[in-house]
C-alpha cells in the first residue's frame, strides 16, 4: 500500500512554456516523466515480486561441487545454447576441494586465506574457483537467456524429488521442474560417536573438515590455540597433519595426529611403507599416537588438546533417495547407477554419491577429485544423448608437502597382497619438480585424458638400492587373485596411462619387477 500511495502521489508539474518556446519542451518533459514513472514502478512494485528462482530448468544439477561443474561444462560443450541450473546449499560458486588440504596451507601470502588463491608447486598462482562470477548468469535470467548459460542458485537445498512429475522442492518450498537432472550431492564428513556424546563444549572445539568455511575456520583456530589434534590417518588427516605440522615449526602450535592403525595411511599403504612414512616423511612436524582400535569415552578423556579435527571419512548424501524412490547400495553407500551413470531414465548421478559398476573391478564408490571430474563430464555428455558407458579408471593423488607425493589408481587396500619395487629417489622425484617440469598444477585428468596403448620398458638396468629401507620412489602393485587391481606410484609422476593400461588388461604377471620397468623408475 505504501508503494501504491507513493506512485499515486508522484506528480510532475512542468512549467508553462516561455514565449517563443515550442510545445516540444513540454512533450520532452512528459516523456521524461513517463520513464521516471516506469523506473519507480519497476523498483518499488515489480522488482520485489519478480522470481529469483526459475520455475523450470532444462538441465538441473543438484549439488555445487566438482562433478556438477564438470557436467555443466560438458553439457554446454555439446549443446552450446543449453540452460543449466546448479542448486547448491553452499554460499560459494563451484570450486575445487583438494587445495583446501594441500596448497592453501603452504601459501606465504597471509591474504591467501581470504582470497583463496594459492601458488601451485610449479609456482603458478591459481584460484580454487573453477570460474569467476562473470562466467555465470543470474538464476532469474536463465529462462530468458537467448544463448543459454550456467546459473548457480546458492544457499538453497533440494529436500524432495518428484520423479514422476520431473520436479524438485527446495527447503523454502519453491518448486523447480526439469527435463534432465543430475544428482551430485557429494558427502558429509563423518563424526565420531564419542565426540558427539562428549557434549556441546567438545563439539564446539571440533572441526568437520570439508568446505571453504571449514578451511577458514581451522586456519583461524590454528593461529590461536596451543594444541591441535587430528583424528584420522587417511588422506585428509595425513595431509592436514603435514600442513599444520609444518606451520607449527614456525610457531608454538603442537600438532598431534591420532589413528587406530599402526602407521600413517595404514589402510592404504603396505605396513612397511606406512611405517617409513610415519617415521621419516612427517617426523619433526607433528607427533603421532596410535590410539586404541575402538574410540570410546575413556580414550577421549585422556586427550588433552585445545581443538580436534575429525578426519574419519565421508558419508554420501543420499537423503533424496526416499522421496525419489532411488536405490542406495547397501555395501558401498551412494545411489546405484548403471554403466551410463543413470539412476532413472532422466536422472543421472556423479561424484562421491554415485555407486557405479566398474567392468574390471566390480561395483565401487570413489571419493576423489578426478573421479568427480570424469564422472561429471560423462554424466553431462549422456544427459545430452551420448549414451556412453563409464569405463574410465579414475586416479587420485596425495601430497605430503612439496617433496613427497603419490598417485594411485584402482583398489589400493593394505589388506590385499602387494609387491613393491623401489629405487633411490633424486631431486627430480618430488611433486614440486614434477609440476615444474610438466607445467601442470593439480595432478588430475580434469582437462585432458591421456592414453597409453603400448608402454615401452626402460632399457636402463636396475641399480642396486643401497638399503632395503630406502623407499624414495617406486611402484606398489596390489593383487587380487594374482591380478593387479591397484597401483600406487610413489614419487613417480606422469605415468598414470601406463598404470591404467595394466589394470585394464587384467592379466597375470609372472614377474612384477619386469612390469615395474614400464614406469622407468630406474632412470635418473
Amino acid at each position: 500500500q505504501k508503494r501504491r500511495h507513493l506512485l499515486l502521489n508522484l506528480k510532475l508539474h512542468p512549467e508553462a512554456p516561455e514565449p517563443g518556446k515550442t510545445s516540444h519542451s513540454i512533450q520532452h518533459i512528459n516523456i521524461t516523466a513517463f520513464y521516471y514513472y516506469v523506473h519507480i514502478f519497476h523498483v518499488f512494485v515489480l522488482a520485489p515480486v519478480l522470481p529469483t528462482v526459475p520455475s523450470h530448468a532444462p538441465y538441473l544439477l543438484i549439488g555445487g561441487g566438482t562433478a556438477s561443474f564438470a557436467a555443466a561444462r560438458s553439457i554446454r560443450a555439446r549443446e552450446p545454447g543449453a540452460k543449466v541450473l546448479i542448486v547448491t546449499d553452499e554460499p560459494d560458486l563451484p570450486y575445487m576441494r583438494p587445495p583446501l588440504s594441500k596448497e592453501l596451507w603452504f601459501s606465504d601470502d597471509p591474504t591467501g586465506t581470504e582470497t583463496l588463491r594459492f601458488k601451485q608447486w610449479n609456482g603458478k598462482e591459481r584460484s580454487i574457483y573453477f570460474q569467476p562470477p562473470s562466467f555465470y548468469i543470474k538464476p532469474e535470467d536463465l529462462t530468458t537467456a537467448e544463448n543459454g548459460g550456467v546459473a548457480v542458485l546458492s544457499g538453497k537445498k533440494v529436500i524432495q524429488m518428484d520423479v514422476r512429475g520431473n520436479k524438485v522442492k527446495l527447503d523454502d518450498d519453491t518448486e523447480i521442474s526439469y527435463d534432465k537432472c543430475l544428482i551430485a550431492t557429494g558427502g558429509t564428513p563423518r563424526n565420531l560417536q564419542v565426540i558427539e556424546r562428549a557434549g556441546e563444549e567438545v563439539m564446539k572445539r571440533t572441526t568437520m573438515f570439508r568446505k571453504i568455511e571449514d578451511f577458514k575456520s581451522l586456519d583461524k583456530v590454528s593461529r590461536n590455540v596451543k594444541s591441535l589434534t587430528i583424528i584420522g590417518g587417511g588422506f585428509l588427516g595425513s595431509e592436514l597433519a603435514c600442513a599444520l605440522g609444518r606451520r607449527s615449526a614456525e610457531s608454538s602450535l603442537e600438532v598431534i595426529q591420532m589413528f587406530p592403525e599402526k602407521g600413517n595411511m595404514g589402510k592404504v599403504l603396505p605396513e612397511y611403507l606406512s611405517n617409513w612414512t610415519t617415521q621419516k616423511v612427517m617426523r619433526g612436524f607433528c607427533l603421532f599416537t596410535q590410539c586404541c582400535e575402538k574410540l570410546d569415552t575413556d580414550w577421549l578423556l585422556q586427550v588433552e588438546t585445545d581443538h580436534i579435527v575429525a578426519a574419519v571419512g565421508l558419508e554420501p548424501n543420499v537423503d533424496l533417495a526416499k522421496s525419489a524412490g532411488l536405490e542406495v547400495d547397501s555395501d558401498f553407500g551412494g545411489f546405484r547407477v548403471n554403466s551410463e551413470l543413470q539412476a532413472r531414465s532422466n536422472i543421472w548421478v556423479a561424484g562421491d554419491a554415485a555407486c557405479f559398476y566398474d567392468i574390471r573391478l566390480g561395483r565401487r564408490r570413489v571419493e576423489h577429485h578426478d573421479h568427480a571430474v570424469v564422472s561429471g563430464r560423462l554424466a553431462g555428455e549422456n544427459m545430452t544423448g551420448a549414451s556412453k558407458p563409464y569405463w574410465h579408471q579414475s586416479m587420485f593423488w596425495s601430497d605430503l608437502g612439496p617433496d613427497i607425493g603419490y598417485e594411485a589408481i584402482g583398489i589400493v587396500d593394505s589388506s590385499l597382497p602387494t609387491v613393491g619395487v623401489f629405487a633411490k629417489a633424486t631431486s627430480k622425484d618430488t611433486p614440486k619438480a614434477a609440476t615444474e617440469q610438466s607445467g601442470t598444477g593439480i595432478r588430475s585428468e580434469s582437462e585432458t585424458e591421456a592414453t597409453a596403448s603400448s608402454p615401452v620398458a626402460s632399457s636402463t638396468p636396475a641399480p642396486v638400492v643401497e638399503s632395503k629401507d630406502e623407499y624414495g620412489k617406486g611402484v606398489i602393485f596390489y593383487l587380487r587373485d594374482k591380478v593387479v587391481v591397484g597401483i600406487i606410484l610413489w614419487n613417480v609422476f606422469n605415468r598414470m596411462p601406463v598404470a591404467r593400461k595394466i589394470i585394464k588388461d587384467g592379466e597375470e604377471h609372472a614377474d612384477l619387477n619386469e612390469v615395474a620397468k614400464l614406469f622407468n623408475i630406474h632412470e635418473d
